[in-house]
């Protein structure tokens, strides 16, 4: 059986980027809910002085969330004009190539990824209304 994957990730936002981070994501969000349909949620959440940013990314499966990652580099690249990553959170089992992604991404970026793989139970309900 699949199990659902969240992956969280969170971020600096640079000093005077915010409102260019706005705009770059609101393009790039349009472009991933149109070529990545797997992927079941990513939303997006700035505190109130919009210094730390946290986007949650919701899949249902590892291959969901691999389809998603192709491409993520130059997205990642063309976002990190903007903000800067303060760490990654992945709950459920990734690929093995997420993992190792993830684990270099982390390490590069000199921050933590905290995985916690193992699915207890729970459900995804879809909007409704």
């Amino acid at each position: 059986m699949a199990e659902p994957i969240v992956f969280i990730s969170h971020f600096k936002v640079k000093a005077g980027k915010l409102e260019g981070f706005k705009r770059a994501f609101q393009e790039t969000i349009k472009l991933l809910e149109a070529e990545k349909p797997r992927t079941l949620a990513q939303i997006a959440y700035v505190n109130d002085s919009g210094t730390q940013l946290t986007i949650v990314h919701l899949f249902g499966d590892a291959d969901a969330m691999d389809i998603h990652f192709q491409g993520a580099e130059q997205r990642s690249n063309a976002a990190y004009e903007f903000i800067e990553p303060d760490g990654f959170e992945i709950y459920g089992t990734p690929s093995n190539q997420v993992v190792t992604s993830m684990r270099g991404e982390a390490a590069v970026a000199g921050v933590s990824l905290n995985i916690q793989p193992t699915h207890l139970a729970g459900f995804i309900r879809p909007m409704v209304g």
